[in-house]
């Protein structure tokens, strides 16, 4: 709030210049977009509400999960909080920022505008992060093998995970101060880039990896009984590569059409652009409601978890 209030005191009538200028808080915008503002907001409601239950019941059937490793589970719980969170705040606040262009209200249009730019890239920025630090696990667990669980701890993933929030939220709370808007999505670009790379070569070692093992295990007539609990656990080991695999394929999709577009808001925002932009927004949080079905579907264990937990809220009833 003091960042706002700061924002909204000396420098108010430079920020609402931003604003229009790049996004829209206008009447001459808002007026050729009510229907489809209308619609938006009403969509995302119900889109908010899927979230939230969504990912609650993730995290409630995380707590009851035993046979996934600590440090894994505490990545998949960052992700399924940072998810909740974009239903409880992010999504919200985009109803209102729409909902303040069809009423013409420009002042709540600023502040809703603000606050959702501040907190929407800080839990994108920790999801991405999330997302590509459960890749490298995944490459650690192949390479270190028994060590892994000695190495990856649930206090250094804590630790890790820490960071994410700290960087990303400094990172965002910095946005309100930079005048240059192009120099915030050149940087955005670059970080999600340097995560997609990293993931990549992740991804490429593990599958790599996974061949070599499976080609000396060709060589071999028949798995042996010490061998057959090995062979047991890599095939866990694929499923929860694959999952991984997925959740980022999926944001990747959804992130896309918005970050083809953010390059061209860097130059200003036409009419045209402005108004397929706010769908590319929607799709970012339709992101936060498909993660929770990736889950049951690729995890075995969660899945088990949130029939129980669907069940007993039933029977309850």
């Amino acid at each position: 709030m003091t960042t706002i209030t700061k924002l909204t005191g000396n420098g108010l009538n430079s920020t609402n210049s931003k604003a229009e200028n790049l996004f829209g808080c206008s009447g001459a915008f808002a007026s050729e977009m009510h229907s489809e503002l209308k619609f938006l907001s009403v969509f995302n409601a119900i889109l908010a509400t899927a979230t939230i239950m969504g990912n609650t019941f993730i995290l409630i059937s995380l707590r009851k999960v035993s046979s996934i490793h600590p440090p894994t589970k505490l990545l998949i719980r960052n992700l399924a909080a940072t998810d909740l969170l974009v239903g409880l705040i992010s999504e919200p606040l985009a109803i209102v920022y729409w909902t303040s262009l069809i009423t013409e209200r420009w002042d709540i249009c600023h502040y809703s505008f603000l606050l959702g730019l501040i907190i929407g890239y800080a839990l994108c920025g920790v999801s991405l992060f999330t997302l590509t630090a459960m890749s490298i696990d995944r490459l650690i667990a192949l390479s270190l093998g028994l060590r892994y669980r000695q190495i990856v701890t649930l206090k250094r993933t804590s630790v890790v995970v820490a960071t994410f929030w700290v960087v990303c939220l400094c990172w965002s709370a910095t946005f309100p101060y930079v005048r240059s808007y192009q120099a915030v999505i050149w940087a955005s670009l670059i970080s999600i880039i340097l995560c997609l790379i990293i993931s990549v070569l992740s991804y490429t070692r593990i599958f790599l990896g996974l061949r070599h093992q499976e080609n000396q295990v060709h060589q071999i007539q028949g798995p042996t009984p010490e061998e057959l609990p090995t062979q047991l656990n890599m095939a866990r080991y694929k499923k929860a590569v694959t999952s991984v695999l997925w959740l980022q394929m999926t944001l990747l999709i959804c992130y896309l059409p918005h970050g083809v577009l953010a390059g061209f808001s860097s130059r200003g925002l036409s009419q045209s652009i402005s108004f397929f932009r706010q769908f590319t927004v929607t799709l970012i949080f339709l992101n936060s409601t498909l993660n929770p079905v990736l889950y049951c579907w690729k995890l075995k264990e969660i899945r088990q978890e949130v029939k129980e937990l669907w069940l007993l809220k039933h029977i309850c009833k």
